[in-house]
This record gives structure tokens, sequence and C-alpha cells, in this order.
């Protein structure tokens, strides 16, 4: 089975034990002469317990990553971002400004800062992530064609401010790795991986063979559980959505 936390803790430990060097978002961008690089990124849409968890592992194997977190009722729970603070990781801020506002950008801007706010009374917060929602027609990164997030104290964006033309990306988006017809807006505009990879065994490979000079993995958290009806939900869940996403791709 694929996308469990007992998959996910065999990942943790190849990782681990690579010549890699894992690093945050944050640390990544603050680095000027990287090497070896593997950035850790998750993006909290739905379930942050299983965020959580996940970090307790990575913990275990003494890393440390990056989780961006939505600002909506389900997700935005101060305790949990607290305690995946105190395991070290970074906490990052999953913007969707653009869509709530329904494409008003001024009215985004605002929304922005004022959801940054929220956050920022309970932990720093220094880089951002677009979250992207397949159903709306909206691309939340595009509020920064008008404006700068450095304005607001933020060193980068997971999309924009990282150089995909040297850092292999791969991505769990459609319960997938690297899918493209399961991608409708988490793609980079240039990823230095040309390959495929169909298996979260597959990558572990690719990372234990060290061709790739940088990496950057993200993951979805909500996705990966231990307990079969929960998976079993997943699974047919996200197969509903790839059926809807593949149609809106075409």
């Amino acid at each position: 089975m694929d996308f469990t936390l007992i998959k996910y803790n065999k990942l943790c430990k190849t990782i681990a034990t690579s010549d890699y060097n894992y690093l945050t978002v944050h640390d990544f961008l603050l680095k000027s002469n990287y090497n070896r690089a593997l950035i850790l990124r998750h993006d909290v849409d739905r379930k942050p317990i299983r965020a959580l968890k996940m970090a307790q592992i990575e913990n275990q194997h003494g890393m440390r990553s990056t989780y961006y977190f939505r600002i909506v009722k389900e997700v935005f729970r101060p305790e949990i971002i607290k305690q995946i603070v105190a395991l070290g990781h970074e906490i990052g801020y999953h913007y969707e400004v653009l869509d709530k506002a329904k494409g008003d950008i001024k009215k985004a801007v605002i929304l922005f800062e004022n959801e940054l706010k929220e956050f920022r009374k309970i932990v720093e917060i220094s880089t951002i992530c677009m979250h992207g929602n397949p159903l709306t027609s909206w691309v939340n990164k595009d509020i920064w064609k008008e404006y700068s997030f450095k304005d607001f104290g933020i060193i980068g964006e997971a999309y924009l401010s990282i150089d995909y033309s040297s850092v292999s990306y791969f991505t769990d988006t459609g319960r997938a790795w690297n899918n493209s017809k399961h991608s409708i807006k988490d793609i980079v505009k240039t990823n230095s991986y040309k390959g495929k990879i169909k298996s979260t065994d597959d990558l572990m490979s690719l990372i234990m063979k060290g061709t790739q000079e940088n990496m950057c993995i993200s993951t979805h958290p909500n996705r990966w559980t231990d307990n079969f009806p929960d998976w079993l939900q997943e699974l047919a869940w996200q197969n509903i959505k790839n059926m809807g996403k593949a149609i809106i791709n075409k």
C-alpha cells in the first residue's frame, strides 16, 4: 500500500540516510551556496491532524520541513500549528485569496494582509505558497503580478522563488507522483526531472541513486494514513477528483 504513514516513514528514513541536505523552504531560500539540497514541503489542504503525524515522523529522523496551512475553519488549528512548530518545522501560509475575492486583485491583497496577521498572532511566517483549487478559474499567485509579497515581510513563494530548472520537483498531487493529467495548478514552469515516478518506492529508489543534484518533494498530508477505511475513502474520493481533473485538462 502506498500513501500510508508507514510508507512515509520509509521515505523519511531513505532521505535521512542519503547524502542530501534536507531543508525547509525558508532555509533553502536563505542558503546562498546550496549543494545536494532536498526541500521538504507539505500543503495542508485538509485534515491537519495528519500533518502533525507526518511532522512527528520527520522529527524522529531529525528532519525539518515546511507546512503550508490554509486559513479555513477545518485547517487553521492553532493548537496543531504550535505542536508542529515545537517539533522544529517551519509553518507557511497557504493562501487562496484570489479565489476568495472572486478574482478581484485589490480585495485579494487586503485579504492576504489580514489573514497573514492572523497567522502571525501565533507563529512567524516568512514563506508562502498558493493553494490551487482546480474548480476555479483564478491562479492565486497571479496577485504578485501587481503586488510584491516582500512588502509583507515574506522572503519567498514556493512556486515563484525556487528555480526549478535546477531543482527536480516531485508532487503527490492526484495521489500519483508527477502525473500531469492530475495536476491543474500544482505545476512548475521548468522541472529539471523529465522521467516518470509511479510510486513512493520509485521516489525512494531515485533518492538512493542520487542522480538528481537538488530536489523538492511536495506532499498533501491528508492523503497519507495507516487507517485502512480512511485510506480507502481517500483513494475513492481522489479517483473521482482525478476523473474531473482529466476532463478539465482536456
